[in-house]
């Protein structure tokens, strides 16, 4: 059996999370999710991200609200995914233009607050081992999109992304395709090249993985659950 992907980046405590929503009802609804599952616990909670951030500084996920007292914070999901945070946008904003909008942004995935509680704490638990998930309403705006412009990956890059984007560490995929770990490296940033090329950035693996699906090159279905060839492999950005 392949270890878990959450006690390899945890260890053994559970994920700590900071919820971060300017209504108390969700807040306390998300935190009644959260405190049934053994893996995670919820650390800090507020209106402020700063607040929230001081308040549990070794959050390993923030699940963000998207819309805070009346504005998009955007440009707080953007400072907050640059100081290296792993950010779970939660948001009722679920037009495909908002979400794709935020995986630019850095989130590392977008949860829509009329998604259960079986997609949240799946969602949290993936983004705290960097392994990419693909709820619902994420799925459908990502396969919505189709863009003329899409960039031509050669067959090794797309099944080098795609064994990536399914969190194996590059070292796994590397053995996987019986290739160098680097030659896997230069595979994925060929793919980020192309799309930058094509006017379509994607800086982080979740805007790298919502192009593939946009464009067909990967089927949500396809991004599974992890299962690591080697024990002790851990994924890497």
């Amino acid at each position: 059996m392949g270890a878990d992907p959450v006690a390899a980046v945890t260890g053994d405590r559970p994920v700590g999370v900071a919820i971060v929503d300017d209504h108390p009802v969700v807040v306390e609804g998300v935190r009644a999710w959260l405190a049934n599952e053994p893996r995670l616990t919820v650390l800090a909670t507020g209106d402020d991200p700063d607040e929230v951030l001081r308040a549990a500084p070794d959050a390993d996920v923030v699940l963000l609200d998207l819309r805070l007292h009346g504005r998009m914070a955007l440009d707080k999901l953007a400072e907050l995914s640059a100081a290296g945070r792993r950010v779970v946008v939660y948001s009722e904003h679920t037009d495909p233009q908002t979400m794709l909008a935020a995986l630019d942004a850095g989130a590392v995935a977008f949860l829509a607050k009329h998604e259960g509680r079986e997609h949240c704490v799946e969602t949290v638990l993936a983004a705290a081992s960097d392994r990419p998930y693909v709820p619902p309403a994420l799925a459908g705006a990502m396969v919505g999109d189709p863009r003329p412009d899409r960039p031509m990956l050669s067959d090794k890059e797309r099944e080098a992304l795609l064994l990536w984007f399914q969190s194996m560490s590059k070292a796994s995929v590397a053995r996987r395709m019986q290739i160098s770990e680097h030659t896997v490296k230069q595979y994925v940033d060929r793919a980020r090249i192309k799309y930058t090329r094509a006017g379509r950035p994607a800086a982080t693996k979740a805007a790298l993985l919502a192009r593939a699906i946009e464009d067909g090159l990967v089927r949500p279905e396809e991004i599974g659950i992890y299962r690591s060839q080697a024990t002790h492999d851990r994924t890497t950005p």
